[in-house]
């Protein structure tokens, strides 16, 4: 496994055009490994291609890729980087191994954590309806979705609750007295993005007529490692929905450090 990162250079048109569509992104992302064909399709159980922008500061966007193998990030250092600058000690993005990282983790560690996702539910308008894929579109409601039990036990963490003084809400509640887990838990919702575009058809390369969209969020936060294995298990294969489209990338972090930053 390798972690990757590449820095947009914006002010090329090239950069410009990978980020107006997060399919053109995943296409660009997947052409960085020559073994891969396009009709490749990951297994549930095996890591795979993982990516997500962030946004660090406001003229700075970074690129990070998690991937069972090296990539070639030479097209798109061309298209959306400084290839002038380029060198064989630097090439225009950085790689390193992954593994290692991986297998320091050990149930009880606590660490700083980053994750773009797509939060959704099912619902059911009346009865007899078959159930349709939403998004959730509130702070609370997206939270809920990352601290459902169920999720973070197979995920093999659990999200940090914050110590009492740094509550600014008794117990955790709202003014009017309800549940409100956004103060309870060391946990924050950042940059909700929605994003719309128009999936090409593989075959042909003809767009087709019905425009997807996916809403994207950035939570930050901290948990502690319930379950080693399976949390390598989603640091390697995602979390949740719209994986091709920049989500489901969680990356860690010390505490101490920038939760930001990636480990």
């Amino acid at each position: 496994m390798f972690l990757t990162r590449f820095r947009f250079n914006t002010a090329r048109p090239g950069a410009r055009r990978l980020l107006s569509s997060p399919q053109v992104l995943h296409a660009a992302v997947m052409s960085s490994f020559p073994q891969l064909l396009p009709t490749d399709t990951p297994t549930p159980d095996t890591p795979r291609v993982l990516w997500r922008l962030d946004q660090p500061a406001r003229a700075e966007l970074m690129l990070y890729v998690v991937s069972p193998d090296r990539p070639d990030m030479t097209h798109l250092v061309e298209q959306a980087g400084w290839p002038t600058a380029a060198t064989p000690e630097n090439p225009g993005w950085q790689t390193r191994p992954y593994k290692p990282f991986l297998d320091r983790l050990t149930t009880g560690g606590d660490w700083a954590f980053r994750l773009t996702a797509n939060p959704v539910h099912s619902i059911r308008r009346k009865d007899g309806e078959p159930t349709k894929i939403t998004a959730h579109v509130t702070p609370a409601h997206q939270m809920g979705w990352l601290l459902d039990p169920q999720r973070q036990e197979r995920c093999g963490f659990r999200i940090l609750e914050k110590p009492a003084s740094q509550r600014l809400l008794p117990d955790g509640t709202t003014r009017a007295g309800a549940p409100h887990h956004g103060d309870r838990y060391a946990l924050a919702v950042s940059d909700t993005r929605p994003l719309s575009f128009t999936k090409s058809r593989a075959a042909d390369g003809k767009r087709s007529g019905k425009p997807v969209t996916v809403l994207t969020v950035t939570f930050n936060g901290h948990l502690e490692v319930t379950d080693p294995d399976a949390l390598r298990r989603c640091l390697t294969q995602g979390i949740g929905r719209a994986r091709a489209y920049g989500c489901g990338l969680l990356t860690l972090a010390p505490i101490a450090a920038d939760p930001r930053a990636v480990a």
